[in-house]
């Protein structure tokens, strides 16, 4: 366990020292930024529950990477739901708005690498599958609006996590190259599409895509446990 330890430190003190030479960071938001995966699968599993449906163990890693309207469409086509998409999204913001809102930190150390980021003069903006109505709720709730130059779902370009639109549309819109930029991710689909846009990919630690750990140490350039990593020299919190 010390050994896996001292090997995550490590990446911390090189990720830092990457971050350092790029103009922006771009973040994915839920099991990136914010610990709100465990809320979805709750969602998931009352909403099919409605339908007589279990919820199928395959059905995390099948709706990874998609945006919001793309997995309401997943959802109605699997399941053979009668509600329409529109409907179907209209449920999980009702469902997820007041756990935004109460329910869902910040991942260990964010609040203050955002400052670091802030006071480094490096651009930071948020990349996000989720619905716009409910980043708007967790941003103002946690108080972190003011961090980022730019937010933007999937919904806003033509295709969904693992292709790179997202990461490119808010690259262009910081004003900065694909190359100068850093990703954090929580899962493989999200790293993909942060490394096909051209982009430095630093993998986070998250409860839910444990058993992704070896795969997402392979696909990204880091991988950090938390953020505290970044900030304390030499030692993780």
């Amino acid at each position: 366990m010390k050994r896996v330890s001292r090997e995550w430190r490590n990446d911390g003190q090189k990720v830092r020292q990457e971050l350092l030479k790029k103009e922006a960071v771009i973040f994915d938001l839920d099991g990136t930024l914010v610990d709100s995966m465990w809320m979805w699968k709750a969602i998931d599993m009352e909403y099919l529950g409605r339908y007589g449906y279990d919820c199928p163990d395959f059905l995390q890693r099948e709706i990874e990477g998609m945006s919001f309207s793309e997995t309401a469409a997943y959802f109605k086509n699997t399941f053979q739901l009668p509600d329409t998409v529109e409907e179907i999204k209209k449920a999980w913001v009702d469902m997820s708005i007041e756990k935004y809102r109460w329910e869902v930190p910040l991942k260990e150390g964010a609040r203050r690498f955002l400052e670091f980021l802030r006071d480094s003069g490096i651009r930071a903006g948020i990349a996000t599958s989720n619905g716009r109505e409910m980043v708007d709720a967790v941003m103002r709730s946690l108080g972190i609006s003011s961090y980022f130059q730019v937010v933007a779902t999937a919904c806003e370009v033509a295709a969904g996590k693992p292709a790179p639109d997202i990461y490119l549309n808010v690259a262009e819109r910081l004003g900065v190259a694909p190359k100068q930029c850093m990703v954090f991710e929580d899962v493989p689909a999200g790293i993909l599409a942060g490394k096909a846009a051209g982009m430095t990919v630093c993998a986070v630690e998250d409860h839910f895509s444990i058993p992704m750990r070896e795969e997402k140490r392979q696909l990204a350039d880091f991988y950090i446990q938390n953020y505290y990593e970044l900030l304390v020299r030499g030692a993780a919190s």
